[in-house]
């Protein structure tokens, strides 16, 4: 009976030695890594985890930002068409007779321009004669006033919703084009009465067209 209870105890010692030589090989080695690394023992335990942690959350950054860029492109690329539709319809809208009008009415002006310089080459030529000299003075306030009340005109009819209109003179005839597909007869008067007074025409001599 001694002898089995020595037997036990003997064992019992045996296995609290391997315990305690066990754990200490353990702390030995887990405070080695804490000097290694100088974190604490905490640290130490959750670097795994952390890792892991910080990975993600890059990942999603950079998921995020890849977003936000496509959503940006995507904004610049509706922004590009929309100004792309805009000018092409505006384009559109210069095209669609204003042209013509715009046109006409700076080739008429640079035919005035041009016959002015003529008169005017006459006013400084030392050579002319007085009397073409003073016709030619004549015929430059001519220009002038005619010009002036072509403007006026023009400007009227503007103002009375004509806004596309050019007027040109030839002696006593007058065209007048209205950039619209059709008139009302209370237009017409209206027109003949803006390029009656202004112009100091007939009725008769004014004739009216549609572009």
């Amino acid at each position: 009976m001694k002898i089995f209870k020595k037997n036990q105890l003997a064992i019992l010692v045996i296995s609290l030695m391997l315990i305690t030589a066990g754990y200490l090989n353990y702390s030995s080695t887990f405070n080695q890594k804490v000097e290694e690394t100088g974190s604490d023992p905490v640290d130490v335990a959750k670097i795994g985890d952390a890792e892991l942690v910080n990975s993600n959350i890059v990942e999603d950054e950079n998921n995020i930002e890849s977003n936000n860029q496509n959503e940006n492109l995507n904004n610049n690329v509706a922004e590009q068409n929309t100004t792309n539709t805009s000018t092409q319809i505006e384009n559109e809208k210069t095209d669609d007779g204003s042209n013509y009008f715009t046109t006409s009415k700076l080739e008429r002006n640079v035919m005035y321009s041009q016959m002015i310089e003529r008169y005017q080459s006459i006013l400084e030529s030392s050579s002319g004669y007085t009397e073409q000299k003073g016709i030619a003075q004549e015929e430059i306030n001519k220009i002038n006033d005619l010009q002036n009340a072509i403007m006026i005109a023009e400007n009227l009819l503007t103002t009375k919703g004509f806004d596309q209109n050019v007027i040109f003179v030839n002696g006593d005839s007058i065209s007048v084009i209205i950039g619209k597909k059709e008139l009302s007869q209370d237009e017409i008067a209206q027109i003949q009465n803006i390029i009656s007074r202004e112009l100091n025409a007939e009725v008769d001599n004014i004739h009216i067209s549609l572009k």
